[in-house]
Parts: structure tokens; sequence; C-alpha cells
């Protein structure tokens, strides 16, 4: 069994798509003020509120090459504000996306601490393999699945640290939210309409098995753009157009299925996909 520690510093050396150059860009000194209070887990007071679309990207570029030296190598990236609900919350005209980092991934049983981070959340979320760039040019889900290995259950454990209420460009500025996650046991794609459609169909239910096996909430897999492969299919695009070509083995993480909510300590959270083959389950502990 795995537990989650907090990383010391760790550089590596990682080529990210180049900032968008713009005056109001956040500073360098900004960057590192965020990060230091990424790194020691506590509120931060980073960016305006009212930061801007293109220099919410510039600071998430400049961020995201830092974030190596606290999370690790780069696996993947995340989309974000996938629902129409979560867009209109956050004030944001489309989904927008981050990048993730493999060192606070588990694959295992995960035994965490509650407070892993300032504004600590656990998210049911779904993550795609990558089988090749091809993803980029898909239309349908169908087409989406030809270039994908496998579905991945997948508990994010984001951490919406800034300080107070925050516009959706803001919290894009601070790569929106990612910290670590639990993943469960691939599912090998099937290239058949009929698993494209149980992801748009599958039942998705959070239990806290500490709490009497308590109903935390559920969803459909429509909850993602209708189906979690249009998330797919929009991520690979809009990778593509900064720059970014997919390669096997990459990881998309494709939104929230469910409304995340705060951690607490001693819950023993399952993450259930009904519908999809075996009935696959993620579980988190937080300690």
């Amino acid at each position: 069994m795995r537990v989650w520690t907090i990383p010391a510093l760790l550089i590596s050396a990682i080529v990210f798509a180049a900032p968008m150059a713009h005056a109001a860009c956040p500073t360098d000194a900004e960057i590192d003020a965020y990060l230091e209070d990424f790194t020691q887990r506590r509120l931060s007071r980073a960016f305006s509120n009212d930061i801007s679309v293109e220099d919410a990207e510039c600071a998430k570029q400049k961020l995201a090459k830092k974030l190596t030296h606290v999370l690790g190598s780069p696996i993947g990236y995340k989309a974000a504000f996938t629902s129409a609900a979560v867009q209109q919350r956050f004030g944001v005209d489309g989904p927008r996306w981050g990048y993730m980092f493999d060192r606070n991934i588990i694959d295992i049983i995960a035994v965490l601490p509650h407070d892993f981070g300032a504004r600590p959340l656990y998210e049911a979320d779904l993550i795609v393999e990558v089988k090749d760039a091809g993803l980029a040019e898909a239309r349908t889900p169908l087409e989406a699945l030809a270039h994908l290995e496998s579905i991945v259950p997948f508990i994010e454990l984001p951490d919406l640290m800034l300080d107070g209420q925050f516009s959706g460009n803001r919290f894009t500025a601070v790569n929106v939210g990612f910290r670590g996650g639990v993943t469960g046991q691939e599912i090998p794609v099937q290239v058949t309409q009929a698993f494209a459609d149980s992801l748009a169909n599958m039942t998705v239910v959070l239990i806290d098995e500490a709490d009497g096996n308590k109903e935390l909430g559920r969803s459909q897999g429509n909850a993602i753009m209708g189906n979690p492969l249009n998330a797919a299919i929009w991520l690979a695009k809009s990778l593509k157009q900064a720059g970014i070509s997919l390669k096997k083995g990459d990881l998309l993480s494709l939104g929230s299925l469910i409304t995340p909510a705060p951690t607490q300590a001693g819950m023993r959270v399952r993450l259930q996909y009904i519908g999809l083959p075996g009935d696959p389950t993620v579980s988190v502990v937080f300690n």
C-alpha cells in the first residue's frame, strides 16, 4: 500500500509549449510566489481574478515548467470545465486544459492525508490512454476509440488553493488545480459503437464506505460533453492547436463527472462505473 507523501524538490527538464507573449503576463516572481504556496500547501493570492484568457495561458505555461520540480515528469493533460454547468459557474466560454504530472499519481490502494492540499477535493473523473496522435483528427466517439489504448478509472485529487472566490481564467492560470490522483485498473478499448455508447450511458456512483456506504453522488457518463470521448477529442484538437502532438502512452483526464467535494478525515471513497466492462472501481482512504 502506497502512502501519499509531499516530496522534496526535484529538478527535471521538460519542453512545454511556448508561453504566449503578452504585456500583462504574470512575472517570474509572481509564478515563484504561487509555487512556494503550492509547495507549502497554503492558500495563495496568486494572480488577479480578472486575468485575461491570454495572460492565464501565459501564466499556466510558465508555471508548468516549474511544477516539474514539485510534481515530477509530465504524463499527460487534464481537461477542465467540460460541463455547461461548471462553465457557467466559473464564467468561461468552453473547456480549458492543463498539464498532468506523475509524482502524485497512485495506481494502487491509496491512503492519503485528508489535508494533502490547501483546499483539497476528491473528484469523480476518467482517464483515457492515448494510442496515437490521430485522436486529434477524430470526429466521433467511435473514431476516437481507434486512437486510444485503454480507459482508466480515476479519482482526481485537485487543490483549489486560490484564496477567496476565483474566476475560470484565474483557475486556468494555476494549471486548473492539478495536484494528483488515484488510478484504477485499465480497461482495454473495444473499437465498437457499443463500447462508445457505454461510456455515455454508464452510471457513475461515489460511495463513502466508512459511513455505511453512504452515497456521495451519482451521474451518467454523458455529463461530460455528451460522451467523455468528446472531451478526449476536444483536448487532442486543442493541444494540436497549441503545437502539442499527442504520443503513445499519454494520459488524458476528461473532467468531472460529479461535483468535486472537500476531503474529510476518515473517509473511504469508492468510485464505481456501472455499465463499463466489469463495473470497475477505484478507491482512496483519507486519514
